[in-house]
């Protein structure tokens, strides 16, 4: 069952949630997405060094850190907090 300890945490947790500011909440939410657009970008940096193939696989992770940023960009605008 259910203590009064436990009930009380929760809802502690709940009140502290509810008072975050959503821009705050958007961007825990955003900055991983943003983490990993970066490191896509950097490998693909060091990819394009290999010729030929390099500039392709550049190109290409490129491509998803641009997707991933929209997305970012998409939660930080769209999330009516």
């Amino acid at each position: 069952m259910l203590s009064f300890n436990n009930v009380a945490k929760v809802a502690i947790a709940l009140a502290m949630t509810m008072s975050l500011s959503g821009c705050f909440l958007t961007k825990i939410v955003t900055m991983p997405m943003r983490v990993v657009g970066a490191t896509v970008s950097v490998v693909g940096a060091v990819v394009s060094v290999v010729p030929v193939a390099g500039n392709k696989v550049d190109a290409a992770l490129e491509k998803v850190d641009g997707t991933i940023d929209t997305a970012a960009d998409t939660v930080d605008t769209a999330l009516p907090l």
